[in-house]
């Protein structure tokens, strides 16, 4: 496992590689660095459990950093916080090391990541192209192999436009998830901090150490039903005018998912896209001249003020109040169209972005550009939903993305469906309790596993009815004598199967089971030492056959059905 010390020293020796100064706007000195790293170091060698020593981030310059200055992109407006936010806190606390601030769109007001006196934050794959904003840095910071992962904020799809366009992992929680609280404002109302990362296990750890208990209280979500991954995909007509070679990625990427066991539903995007158009273009910007207004207005016309951002916030001074009012009981009726047309979706999945623009396309047309970019963001906050961003594949080179939306506080449910798309699925033999139709198999279909095969092992196995009330099966690797037992080849998210071994009791185990075709396939064992005292039922061929024969021997009112957690 590497060290903190040298995680840091690889990381600062990685931003004087790349150089790409426009990525930060505060730059922690090496030796402040380094001196955490030490003190990381000395706390895990003396046996303290950091989950994220070894680690460096970086953070949005519109998040509170202790001993560096917050400016939100704007040098004028940049102060002194008196702590880290509460989300920084966090992960400075479970080991993490900060390397400094990142760039951005000016007051989180952008998915460019150009509108910066800082500069125009180029994208890590071709520097001709944006980097997405708003948290242009602090995706670039995480692409370009500087930092593991790095905070940004979320209003209008600032923490997943940046992700795919960089090839990287997008987190934006429920809202209020991770406290806000350090946070300079875009929309109080629908800010969210979110996490970047080169791969999904990685911002889900980040994410758990910010995460704390909302405020909002955890409501009541309804019990998914068995069976496999249901994802919500529109029309291809509905997702408006794409750039070349985008819809095809974006249908190769919805039938990964079917490859993998999902289930496509046909939804309505109308009411997804009509709310987003109401971010900027109804009442809700009139939020952005709530959080700096007053500023802008007293500094219009300074040199570090972006003309675009400024024109956006200070046009929202006058929209009045019986406006925002109207806004809101429309979106209340598009929400409610929106809710009811994904039904018992798992999850809605769409493009990140309908396009990826140059930097010179942006400054051609920077408002008609940005109002693009966020075709598919912007309604995700509006609605109060979660969303998770990853990379789907390539089209001319460069990276291509798609998130998955679902309602909040089912982060953890889209994080293993994405992980269909960003992890291989592995495949699973079963032999007894899991096999279809028996009392485990909900099991399986709940973590996101489909039925591959029926076949049977080679003829080299024994079973036994463990001695156990009510009975349950363990398959071991005979000496001699054995024989072919049925079996199921399930197919399953790495994601899944993690979490089914992190469940596995004694005294079962997972090992390579060899099939009739001389193939092996990770399957469900038994330790030897369970064995005595059971009842071998090889000569039944399998566990479904033998059921009722132990039903027989049990007796009348006793239970033969397996109840835990075995193959």
């Amino acid at each position: 496992m590497i060290t903190a010390s040298e995680r840091v020293r690889a990381a600062y020796a990685r931003i004087a590689q790349v150089d790409r100064p426009e990525v930060w706007i505060a730059l922690r000195p090496r030796g402040e660095a380094e001196a955490d790293a030490a003190a990381i170091d000395a706390r895990t060698a003396a046996g303290e459990r950091l989950p994220l020593a070894g680690t460096v981030f970086a953070v949005k310059g519109n998040i509170d950093v202790a001993g560096l200055p917050t400016t939100a992109g704007c040098p004028s407006f940049a102060y002194e916080p008196p702590a880290d936010a509460p989300a920084v806190a966090r992960l400075r606390a479970a080991g993490a090391v900060v390397l400094g601030t990142t760039n951005l769109d000016q007051f989180a007001t952008g998915l460019v990541g150009t509108r910066s006196p800082y500069g125009a934050v180029r994208n890590a794959v071709d520097p001709s192209y944006v980097s997405g904003g708003s948290s242009s840095g602090s995706a670039v910071a995480v692409a370009l192999g500087v930092a593991d992962f790095a905070l940004g904020t979320d209003t209008a799809g600032s923490g997943r436009v940046p992700a795919a366009f960089n090839g990287i992992v997008g987190l934006k929680p429920t809202r209020g998830l991770i406290p806000a609280e350090g946070v300079v404002p875009a929309c109080a109302s629908l800010d969210c901090v979110t996490v970047f990362a080169r791969t999904l296990p990685e911002a889900e750890r980040a994410l758990a150490v910010m995460a704390a208990p909302s405020g909002r209280g955890l409501p009541a979500l309804e019990q998914r039903r068995p069976g496999p991954w249901r994802i919500a995909v529109p029309r291809l007509g509905q997702l408006g005018e794409l750039d070349e070679g985008w819809a095809e990625a974006y249908e190769s990427a919805a039938a990964r998912l079917e490859d993998a066991g999902a289930e496509l539903l046909t939804v309505d995007l109308a009411p997804f896209t009509e709310a987003a158009a109401m971010l900027y273009e109804g009442a809700f910007v009139a939020e952005r001249y709530a959080a700096v207004g007053a500023f802008v207005d007293a500094h219009a016309g300074a040199a570090d003020l972006d003309p675009t951002v400024a024109g956006i916030i200070s046009r929202a001074r006058d929209i009045p109040a019986h406006r925002l009012h109207a806004d809101l009981e429309k979106l209340s009726v598009l929400r409610g169209r929106a809710l009811a047309s994904l039904g018992d979706a798992d999850a809605l999945l769409l493009p990140t972005t309908p396009g990826h623009p140059t930097l010179a396309e942006v400054e051609a047309d920077p408002l008609g550009a940005n109002a693009r970019l966020g075709r598919f963001t912007n309604s995700t906050n509006l609605f109060d939903l979660a969303a998770v961003a990853v990379p789907a594949g390539e089209v001319e080179g460069r990276p291509f993305g798609v998130m998955l939306i679902g309602p909040a506080f089912t982060d953890e449910r889209l994080a293993r469906v994405a992980g269909l798309l960003t992890a291989p699925p592995l495949s699973l033999a079963v032999v007894g309790a899991h096999l279809s139709g028996q009392p485990l198999n909900g099991q399986l279909l709940s973590l996101g596993g489909r039925l591959i095969r029926t076949t049977a092992t080679a003829p080299a196995y024994r079973l036994y009815a463990l001695d156990t009330v009510p009975a349950k099966p363990g398959l071991v690797r005979a000496r001699a004598g054995g024989a072919a037992i049925e079996a199921e080849v399930w197919q399953l998210p790495a994601e899944g199967l993690g979490a089914l071994v992190a469940a596995l009791p004694r005294p079962m185990a997972l090992g390579g089971v060899e099939l009739a075709d001389g193939s092996f396939v990770t399957g469900f064992l038994c330790a030897p030492e369970a064995l005595d005292g059971a009842r071998e039922i090889t000569s039944y061929g399998g566990w479904r056959t033998a059921l009722p024969s132990l039903a027989r021997a049990e007796g009348p009112g006793q239970s033969t059905a397996p109840s835990t957690t075995h193959g």
